[in-house]
């Protein structure tokens, strides 16, 4: 059974490039009839998603920020507040793999890119959010992690979402009062556009696949899962992590 997320009102960042888990996961949670904020650092990327949700019958507003900025964070929680009235859903996306060389080879100012990007993104989005879902009396926050061991070649990213999983349950600790469910969605290898062009696998048929992934986070947003936090599901597709 599908989740029935109709009134309900979501944030899903890292919406930019076309073929990536973000157009997704905002895809799947707009069929199942949430009203949406999507945000990347792009312009041009945000709005063209936008456009693709609303040419599909889709409420979406595009908001352009950075998230590892606090002020812009802000904005854009003020932004949905103001255009839609609530937040019941945060899906964390925002972040990802950058840096894939061997770990003696990463620059400090690559590691700093990556973890903030991951980490920092996932908890300046949080918190701005969390008083807000309290109010109105919970709601569902969604993370992303990655499925399985640490990877070689993937130091920081390893490292980040390691960190994204505390994040998390620490999180759905201090939400349990106040009916605010935080979990994580932890994928395998993922066969995105940037994923194959970074890593260029001979094979990607064993991957995770982007609606299954959305699939996860439409479950995890709506109230099928209202007795779920502090979790990691972990979707790896037909493959190994």
């Amino acid at each position: 059974m599908s989740a029935n997320l109709h009134g309900k009102v979501a944030i899903v960042t890292g919406v930019s490039n076309e073929g990536q888990v973000g157009q997704a996961v905002a895809r799947a949670l707009a069929a199942r009839g949430a009203s949406l904020a999507i945000c990347a650092r792009t312009e041009a990327n945000v709005v063209a998603r936008a456009a693709e949700l609303k040419a599909e019958g889709a409420n979406v507003i595009p908001v352009v920020a950075s998230l590892t900025d606090e002020a812009q964070v802000k904005r854009l929680v003020d932004e949905t507040l103001s255009a839609l009235g609530r937040i019941d859903v945060v899906v964390n996306i925002a972040g990802g793999l950058s840096v894939y060389k061997p770990s003696a080879e990463v620059a400090v100012d690559e590691w700093t890119r990556e973890v903030n990007n991951n980490v920092l993104s996932a908890f300046l989005v949080t918190r701005a959010a969390f008083p807000h879902m309290a109010k109105s009396g919970g709601g569902s926050i969604i993370n992303f992690a990655r499925a399985g061991n640490a990877q070689a070649n993937m130091l920081p990213y390893n490292v980040a979402k390691a960190g994204v999983v505390a994040l998390t349950r620490t999180f759905a600790l201090e939400g349990k009062d106040a009916h605010i469910r935080v979990n994580a969605v932890a994928p395998g290898l993922v066969d995105t556009g940037s994923n194959v062009a970074m890593m260029q696998p001979k094979d990607t048929s064993n991957w995770a696949k982007r609606d299954e992934i959305a699939d996860a986070v439409a479950f995890l947003s709506g109230d099928q899962s209202i007795g779920i936090t502090g979790q990691v599901l972990e979707v790896t597709g037909w493959g190994y992590a």
